[in-house]
C-alpha cells in the first residue's frame, strides 16, 4: 500500500474530487478507508483534515508522481466512517448538490469536527530586525496567530517578513474529541494479606483499618470506582494514595461514558397485548424481518391507536434475530418520552442521539453505537447517521413532520437517508403517522409502500368530539380575540373535575409586535424586514430569525407618543391571561423560551404527567407524541397560524397540526373534547381536521396538487440567492434562470425569480426560484455545475443554496 485518495476540508473552495496522497512508511499498515488524516494542501502546504476514501496499491496513471504529497498525520487509529457511511456520503452529496466533506462532518458528533489553529513560525531569526516582531516571538519560534488580536500597525511588517520568508504561517489540525475517564482502584492481593496487615495496625489508625477491612472483602484483581469507595468508607483521595504507596492497591484511570440522564429513573416495562389491528400490522412487519430484501410500510394509525406498541414489538423481534434497530422522532421535545418507552422495554442497550445532548454526551453515545455496545438507537433527524451495523429495522415516527428535513447544508431528508440505508442492509422501514405526508400516502397508493391501517384507538375509547368556534362572531359580540366563552366554560369545568387541559398557540412571546396608535410606527429588526416580537418576561423586543433584541420602548421612536403598545398574542401573554380567567389553575408553559435549559422539557412533561399542573400551554411542540390519561380537553387558540404561510403545503400542515393536537385528548378511559378557535371556520383543512377525516383531506388536497402541478405529481427544487445588495441578488438570480432555461427539459417549469416572502434576513436580501419537474437529467446535471460554481459566486458576495424537495419557503 503506497497511496490513498482523500476528500479534504478546504473551506475556501470545496470539491467532491478526491486528492491523492502518498502514505509514509510509518503509516503503511495503519491507514484504511474512513479514517481521518491530516494532509498538506496548496502552495503553502496548509495542514487540513481529510477523510480517506480509498487505499491504492499503485498511483493512478493520470496523476503526476512528482506532485503527490505525503500524509502528515493520522487523527485516530480506527476509521470513523465505515464502508456504508462512505458510500452514503458520496450518494447524498450528489443527490443534494452538496460536498462530501460537509456530509461526512454531519455524520459525526460535533467534537469530531476538526478545529484549525493558525500560527506564526520564525524561520530566519537573524533577518528579523523589528523590535516589535522580536518581542512577539521572545523565546519562542512559534506563536498563535489571530489577525484581530495583533496590532494593526504590525500586520504590514509581518506581511513583509512573510514575503521575505523570514517568518511563515503554520496551520494545525486539532482533534477536539476527548474521552472521559474516571479514577479507579485495583485490589492487588488476597484477603489473607490484608488481614495480616489489619492485625498489625494500632487502634488509632481507623481509616487504614476501614480500607484494609474493605479490601479483605474484595476479590484479588477487582477494579472499583474510587469515588464509590471513598463515599462508602468516608475516606479521601489522599487516603487512597497512601494505601497505594503502601502497596495495598493500585490507582488508575478507566474510560467512562457521559450517559444522557432523564429527570427520573426509567422503570422496566412488559410488552402489552396487541389488539386485532395492531397484531395484523405487527405480523406483516415481522414477516419481512426474516427474509432478504427491503420492505417499506406506511403505518397510518389514528391518534391513540397504539402505533408505538407496534414499534416496540417489531424492535423486540429485530433484536431476537441478532439485528439492530433505529427509531427516529421528529423533535427533541419528543425524545425523552420515546426514550422512556424504549429504555423501559430494552434497558441499557438503547442509545440516545439528538442535538439537545452536550457535545460530550453525543460523542460518548456515538462511541457506544460504533463499538456495537447497543442494539437500538433513538433520536431526532441526525440519528439517522448512527454507525449501526447489521440494521434490521428503521422506524420513522410522525413521518410527515418537516423537521426531518435539514434546512442548512447539506439539505438532506432523514426519510431518504433511512430508505438508502435500508436498501444497503436489506432492512425493513416503517413510516408511522396519523396524518401521513401526501408524498408517502401517494407512494402507498401506488404500491411502492405497503399501507397498514389502525382505525381504532388501542383502548377502544372514541376519538374526542371537536367543535369549531368562529372567532369572527366572538370578536363582534365581545371584542375578545383569545378565549371564546365556550373554551372558558370548558376550562373551568375541567378544573372542577380535576382533569387536565392542553392549550396550543403556535406563536411564542408575549405579543406579535409593538405599534404606535398615533403614527402607526412598528419597531423592526435592524437586520431583517420583520417586526420585532414582544417578550414581556425579558422586557425586550426580539427577532426570532437573527436574535437581534432591544428594550421594549415606552415612547414611539418616530413621533414621541406614549401610545405605543403590544398587538397580537403569544404564549407568554396567554399564560398571563389564564391567571385572570382561571386564577386557581396551575399552568406549565412549554415553548422555545422555557425549554432552552437542558432537561427542561423532560422535567415539565414529567411534572404535568404527575398532575402537578392543570394546564399545559405550548406551541406546536406539544401537539404530538404526548400521552396523558387525564387530559380530556384540548384547546387550539388560533388554528390559522399555519394557513397564511407562503407555502403550497400550508393546508396540509394546518390539517396535520390540528389533527395531532386534537389527538392528545381522551386517550384513556375519560372522554375527550376539542375546541378549535379560528377566523376561517369554513376552510376544508379545519373542517376535516375537526372530523379527523384524513382520507377526505387526502382526496381534496391531491386534486388541488394535481391542478397546480405540485408534489407528489411533480418534484420541486428551490434556488435561493442572497446578497447584501438587493440589486445584486436579483441580477444573479435572473442570470441563473436565463442560463438554466437552455439546460432543462421542455416540460420543466421555472417559477421566478421573485423576492423572498421576507425580503431581508440577517442583512441579506433574498431572491428565490422554484423549479417543478418530473424527470430531467439535464436539470440535474446543470444543478451539479451550479453547486460547484456557487463557491465562485460566494467570493463576490452572493450566496446560492440548492434545496431539493424544500419544506421552507420563507
Amino acid at each position: 500500500m503506497n497511496y490513498i485518495t482523500a476528500i479534504v476540508d478546504v473551506p475556501t473552495m470545496q470539491t467532491n474530487q478526491p486528492y491523492t496522497y502518498r502514505v509514509p512508511e510509518k503509516f503503511t499498515d495503519l491507514i484504511s478507508p474512513g479514517m481521518r488524516i491530516v494532509v498538506p494542501f496548496g502552495k503553502g502546504n496548509r495542514r487540513i483534515q481529510g477523510f480517506v476514501t480509498a487505499v491504492l496499491d499503485t498511483l493512478p496513471t493520470n496523476v503526476d508522481v512528482t506532485k503527490v504529497k505525503a500524509v502528515d498525520d493520522i487523527i485516530e487509529l480506527e476509521p470513523v466512517l465505515n464502508t456504508e457511511l462512505l458510500a452514503l456520503g458520496q450518494w447524498l452529496a450528489t443527490e443534494n448538490f452538496s460536498f462530501q466533506i460537509s456530509v461526512f462532518q454531519t455524520m459525526l458528533p460535533n467534537v469530531m469536527r476538526a478545529k484549525y489553529t493558525k500560527t506564526l513560525q520564525l524561520v530566519d531569526q537573524t533577518a528579523v530586525t523589528d523590535e516589535r516582531v522580536q518581542q512577539l516571538f521572545a523565546d519562542r519560534f512559534e506563536v498563535p496567530f489571530a489577525v484581530d488580536e495583533i496590532d494593526e500597525e504590525l500586520l504590514p511588517v509581518l506581511k513583509r517578513y512573510q514575503m521575505s520568508k523570514a517568518i511563515q504561517v503554520g496551520y494545525h489540525v486539532e482533534n477536539q474529541a476527548r474521552v472521559k475517564t474516571a479514577p479507579v482502584i485495583e485490589v492487588l492481593a488476597e484477603a489473607s494479606f490484608y488481614e495480616a496487615l489489619r492485625q498489625q495496625l494500632p487502634a488509632t489508625a481507623k481509616k487504614k483499618a476501614r480500607i484494609l477491612t474493605f479490601l479483605m472483602q474484595q476479590a484479588q484483581g477487582k477494579v472499583l470506582l474510587a469515588r464509590a469507595v471513598m463515599q462508602q468508607l468516608h475516606v479521601t483521595s489522599a487516603d487512597l494514595n497512601t494505601a497505594a504507596a503502601a502497596g495495598w492497591l493500585r490507582r488508575d484511570e478507566i474510560e467512562t461514558y457521559r450517559l444522557p440522564q432523564l429527570s427520573q429513573p426509567v422503570a422496566r416495562t412488559e410488552p402489552l397485548t396487541l389488539n386485532a389491528e395492531q397484531q395484523l400490522a405487527y405480523d406483516k412487519i415481522a414477516t419481512t424481518l426474516t427474509r432478504a430484501g427491503t420492505d417499506t410500510f406506511l403505518l397510518e394509525g389514528i391518534t391513540g391507536s397504539g402505533k408505538t406498541e407496534v414499534y416496540l414489538h417489531a424492535i423486540a423481534e429485530t433484536i431476537s434475530q441478532g439485528k439492530t434497530a433505529m427509531m427516529l422522532v421528529p423533535e427533541i421535545t419528543l425524545t425523552p418520552q420515546m426514550v422512556r418507552r424504549v429504555q423501559g422495554r430494552f434497558g441499557d442497550t438503547v442509545a440516545v442521539m439528538h442535538s439537545g445532548l452536550s457535545d460530550g454526551e453525543r460523542y460518548d453515545e456515538w462511541r457506544r453505537v460504533e463499538r456495537d455496545e447497543v442494539n437500538v438507537v433513538v433520536g431526532a433527524r441526525s440519528a439517522v447517521f448512527a454507525p449501526l451495523k447489521n440494521i434490521g429495522l428503521i422506524i420513522i415516527d410522525e413521518e410527515h413532520e418537516a423537521t426531518y428535513k435539514q434546512d442548512e447544508n447539506p439539505r438532506y431528508h432523514a426519510r431518504d437517508v433511512a430508505l438508502w440505508r435500508a436498501r444497503y442492509h436489506g432492512a425493513t422501514v416503517v413510516l408511522g403517522s396519523a396524518t401521513p405526508s401526501l408524498e408517502s400516502r401517494a407512494r402507498a397508493q401506488r404500491g411502492v409502500y405497503e399501507l397498514l391501517r389502525l382505525t381504532k384507538r388501542a383502548q377502544h375509547n372514541p376519538l374526542p368530539e371537536a367543535v369549531v368556534v368562529d372567532m369572527r362572531e366572538v370578536m363582534q359580540n365581545s371584542g375578545e380575540e383569545n378565549f371564546s366563552p365556550l373554551l372558558v366554560e370548558k376550562l373551568k369545568d375541567r378544573l372542577d373535575r380535576h382533569e387536565q387541559t392542553v392549550l396550543m398557540l403556535n406563536r411564542r412571546g408575549y405579543a406579535n409586535f409593538m405599534m404606535c396608535r398615533d403614527c402607526g410606527y412598528v419597531p423592526r429588526c435592524k437586520n431583517c424586514d420583520l417586526a420585532l416580537t414582544v417578550h414581556k418576561e425579558t422586557g425586550r423586543l426580539e427577532c426570532h430569525y437573527c436574535g437581534y433584541n432591544e428594550i421594549i420602548p415606552q415612547v414611539c421612536a418616530n413621533c414621541g407618543s406614549r401610545r405605543i403598545s403590544p398587538y397580537g398574542t403569544g404564549t407568554e401573554k396567554i399564560e398571563e391571561l389564564l391567571q385572570d380567567i382561571v386564577p386557581d389553575a396551575r399552568v406549565i408553559r412549554m415553548d422555545v423560551d422555557t425549554s432552552r435549559k437542558k432537561g427542561a422539557t423532560d422535567k415539565m412533561l414529567q411534572s404535568f404527567g404527575d398532575k402537578e399542573a392543570d394546564i399545559l400551554l405550548g406551541t406546536q411542540m406539544i401537539a404530538k407524541g404526548l400521552d396523558f390519561p387525564d387530559v380530556t380537553l384540548v384547546g387550539v387558540l388560533n388554528a390559522d397560524t399555519t394557513l397564511g404561510l407562503p407555502d403550497y403545503r400550508a393546508s396540509e400542515k394546518t390539517f396535520q397540526l390540528l389533527t395531532q393536537v386534537a389527538g392528545r385528548a381522551g386517550r384513556a378511559d375519560k372522554a375527550g373534547e376539542v375546541v378549535i378557535q379560528t377566523f376561517n371556520p369554513d376552510h376544508y383543512a379545519i373542517q376535516l381536521a375537526r372530523e379527523q377525516n384524513y382520507e377526505a383531506f387526502y382526496q381534496t388536497e391531491m386534486q388541488l396538487r394535481h391542478a397546480w402541478n405540485y408534489a407528489p405529481y411533480f418534484y420541486a427544487i428551490q434556488l435561493k440567492f442572497a446578497n447584501e445588495t438587493e440589486a445584486e441578488a436579483a441580477k444573479v438570480a435572473y442570470a441563473t434562470v436565463k442560463w438554466l432555461q437552455n439546460k432543462i427539459a421542455p416540460e420543466t417549469v421555472i417559477l421566478g425569480p421573485s423576492s423572498g416572502a421576507v425580503r431581508r434576513l440577517k442583512n441579506k436580501y433574498y431572491y428565490r426560484v422554484l423549479i417543478k419537474f418530473k424527470h430531467d437529467e439535464g436539470l440535474e446535471q446543470a444543478l451539479l455545475e451550479l453547486a460547484e460554481g456557487a463557491q465562485r459566486l460566494a467570493k463576490h458576495g452572493t450566496m446560492l443554496s440548492i434545496d431539493r424537495d424544500p419544506v421552507n419557503f420563507i
